[in-house]
């Protein structure tokens, strides 16, 4: 362990939250004094004191900002309901007001721990709400959770999908999104193998490593270039005094923002300045853009050193699941056992995070499940994000998703009268470089397939700058599906 990391990251960031705290109070009395805010002087000042505003983290869950969602051209509120709660997680309901005739789908979304919070589904949300009722796991923030409760691996992150699974009764459905995928589908085998009634009816698994042996990526390469002793000696530390979790051992979140900063500093870099600049010469909605990515994107939460090292060994390392050796809680993870949940894989063509092929293992894994309950999708043109937000996601990836839900409900069901079908390709247009902002594909790179979102919504944006010119003057690629005919193995790279 490093006993050191931690503390001395929190005595920087305590160091310079006066400064912080003062830059944001000179920056509220210029937007409050419109006419010195207005001069030359004025804007660079205020630019200025952006800058320092950002250069810290947060720690905390930023809100989820859905309010309301439009079904049948309706406006219908929406609030956010804790329908179940751990020391770890909470299970997030996102409550319609509309009648308890209309009946939606149950569907539990299952966020990734990967250092971020939540909130980074939140376009993935709020394109399901219209047709689904939704649900989310809300990781709390390991720092913030006391040693009391115990430990908390990859075995209890496949307890607690059971668990809320199972809260919200059968009949549900379950879409993991990267990380988790590997966590999902050995909480439906299990479920499967006790043949609990609550077993979902559907499982859609996201851009996940199931099997990193399959064109394996920078990220899978790392993994496995180490010892596990390694990331633990190197990369965990514990939670310094003066927290609620104080001793927990974790990986810390910084330390993951910082390797995912690392590997596109220079575009991180331009950003900032780019939007000091734009401050500076009173512009300011680009520069509001940017800042409301990056008040995202630095708000970073902790993983559980027992979680961190157990994925590492488990998922990258020795391959347990596609090698039928992974076992949660002493018992033997078989995903043959699933024989009633239909299954969706999805990969994105450019991830570099999971490859193309790697969730498409699960397809054979899955060997007793029917033909017809299988599909795959490789949305062509996107990276890792851009599989569940951006314009890709809502009208090519979102439409199917919607469609293998929907058919494997066991009772009639109130679609929404406004969903959109899969669009053809030529529907798509490119993308003009006047669209000044698009949609991170993963941490730190830039996809070109999404439009501009108003900055209320916290989409994470950037600068037209950070995007590829020779991307943007591309035909907006299509889509490959592929529906299985029960031997993935063939379509497998």
């Amino acid at each position: 362990m490093n006993p050191f990391a931690y503390p001395a990251y929190q005595a920087l960031s305590d160091l310079m939250l006066p400064l912080r705290h003062g830059a944001a109070l000179v920056s509220h009395a210029l937007a409050a004094w419109p006419t010195m805010a207005a001069t030359p002087q004025g804007r660079g000042l205020r630019a200025s004191c952006d800058l320092m505003t950002l250069a810290g983290l947060t720690h905390s869950r930023p809100p989820f900002e859905l309010d309301s969602v439009e079904i049948d051209g309706k406006t219908v509120p929406v609030f956010e309901q804790v329908a179940a709660k751990t020391p770890f997680c909470s299970l997030v309901h996102f409550v319609k007001d509309v009648p308890t005739a209309q009946r939606q789908p149950r569907v539990l979304v299952v966020a990734p721990m990967s250092g971020h919070f939540a909130t980074l589904l939140r376009g993935t949300v709020r394109t399901m709400l219209a047709d689904h009722d939704v649900y989310i796991t809300d990781w709390h923030n390991p720092r913030d959770i006391s040693l009391m409760h115990g430990r908390f691996g990859f075995d209890e992150y496949v307890q607690h999908i059971i668990d809320f699974v199972e809260e919200m009764g059968p009949g549900s459905h379950l879409l993991a999104v990267c990380q988790p995928t590997v966590a999902a589908l050995a909480a439906v085998a299990l479920m499967a193998a006790d043949n609990n009634p609550a077993q979902p009816a559907s499982m859609t698994l996201m851009a996940g490593p199931i099997d990193t042996r399959i064109n394996p990526t920078r990220v899978n390469e790392l993994a496995k270039s180490k010892p596990l002793d390694w990331f633990e000696k190197n990369l965990i530390s514990a939670v310094p005094f003066g927290f609620a979790g104080a001793h927990r051992r974790v990986y810390p979140g910084f330390m993951q923002l910082s390797a995912f900063m690392s590997m596109n500093m220079p575009r991180h870099l331009e950003s900032f300045a780019d939007m000091h600049y734009q401050r500076a010469k009173g512009d300011p909605d680009l520069a509001d853009a940017v800042r409301v990515f990056y008040e995202e994107y630095f708000a970073t939460m902790d993983l559980t050193a027992d979680f961190y090292l157990e994925t590492v060994d488990t998922v990258f390392q020795r391959h347990s699941l596609p090698l039928h050796e992974l076992e949660v809680r002493g018992r033997k993870v078989e995903p043959s056992a699933i024989r009633r949940t239909a299954l969706l894989t999805i990969e994105g063509e450019r991830d570099d995070i999971c490859a193309v092929g790697q969730t498409l293992a699960a397809q054979d894994l899955c060997d007793k499940l029917r033909p017809y309950l299988k599909a795959h999708h490789v949305q062509t043109g996107v990276g890792h994000y851009g599989v569940f937000n951006g314009k890709r996601w809502e009208r090519q990836i979102y439409p199917r998703v919607r469609a293998l839900i929907h058919d494997n409900e066991a009772s009639p069901i109130t679609v929404n009268a406004r969903a959109q079908p899969i669009l053809p390709l030529q529907s798509i247009a490119p993308l003009k470089s006047a669209e000044a902002l698009s949609v991170l594909d993963e941490p730190g790179k830039i996809s070109t397939d999404a439009t501009p979102r108003p900055s209320r919504n916290r989409e994470a944006i950037a600068p037209e700058h950070m995007i590829d010119p020779e991307a943007l003057a591309e035909d907006a690629p299509g889509t490959q599906a592929v529906q299985s005919d029960g031997d993935a193995s063939a379509r497998s790279p």
